[in-house]
């Protein structure tokens, strides 16, 4: 909760709190990360005062699942992406590779299509685009 947040509804002033479940805060001039998966890049933004106008404040956490955690286990080996990992330059640092599966780059959208959305709406404005050098998974 946002303590003290006033915002305008129907045309009132009122406090509210604000929850954000699958996202995240997007105040102006502020930073916003939008994170990838274990193989993609992940993102930071700069909130906008668009943002505090149309969304509460608020933006996307995450491009969200594609695949369930069930389902992507079934559809990678362990092994295998640690592979895939490795040959983009990405360390994997894992405790079990079974349960690495439930996060393979596959399970998720396409994490700058969705970056693009939130800029071209002008919620957050692009700044940098990270790329990822380890991942660790326990």
């Amino acid at each position: 909760c946002h303590e003290g947040a006033i915002d305008m509804v129907n045309g009132k002033a009122r406090k509210l709190c604000v929850h954000r479940k699958g996202a995240t805060r997007a105040f102006n001039g502020l930073p916003v990360l939008i994170p990838g998966s274990m193989g993609t890049s992940s993102y930071v933004l700069t909130g906008t005062e668009g943002a505090e106008k149309e969304t509460f404040a608020s933006a996307c956490h995450g491009a969200g699942r594609l695949l369930s955690r069930k389902e992507a286990l079934k559809r990678t080996c362990g092994r295998e992406l640690v592979k895939e990992l490795s040959s983009k330059g990405i360390t994997v640092m894992a405790d079990s590779l079974r349960t690495l599966g439930e996060e393979m780059p596959g399970a998720y959208k396409d994490v700058s299509a969705v970056v693009e959305v939130v800029h071209s709406a002008g919620i957050a404005l692009k700044a940098a685009r990270l790329r990822p050098l380890a991942v660790m998974k326990g």
